[in-house]
């Protein structure tokens, strides 16, 4: 499963309303360690279909950044059901992800 690309108009139909856990990158295409994430959660989203998958540019959406209280990127925020349940900060492995989204 390929990660969406939510905004403003989106986040909350994609994510807030889902049916299944809901993992958001929050990114900035600038970002270095972002850069290094990214195929980590591509890769994670095609072996991981109980989870949606979904990716957030904080510098086109910044009033969700600030909801969400995103200060440091990349930042991973586990939805359920439409609400925040974890998160995490910072480049993570491959198997730290998978356990992240699967908790």
């Amino acid at each position: 499963m390929a990660v969406l690309e939510v905004k403003k108009e989106t986040f909350e139909n994609e994510v807030l309303k889902a049916t299944t856990p809901c993992l958001v990158d929050f990114y900035a295409d600038w970002c270095g360690p972002c850069k290094m994430l990214a195929p980590i959660v591509e890769e994670v989203s095609s072996i991981n279909p109980d989870v949606k998958f979904c990716k957030l540019n904080i510098d086109q959406c910044p009033e969700l950044a600030m909801e969400y209280h995103i200060m440091t990127i990349p930042a991973l925020v586990l939805f359920k059901n439409g609400e925040v349940a974890d998160r995490t900060i910072g480049v993570i492995s491959k198997s730290e992800m998978i356990e992240f989204a699967n908790q």
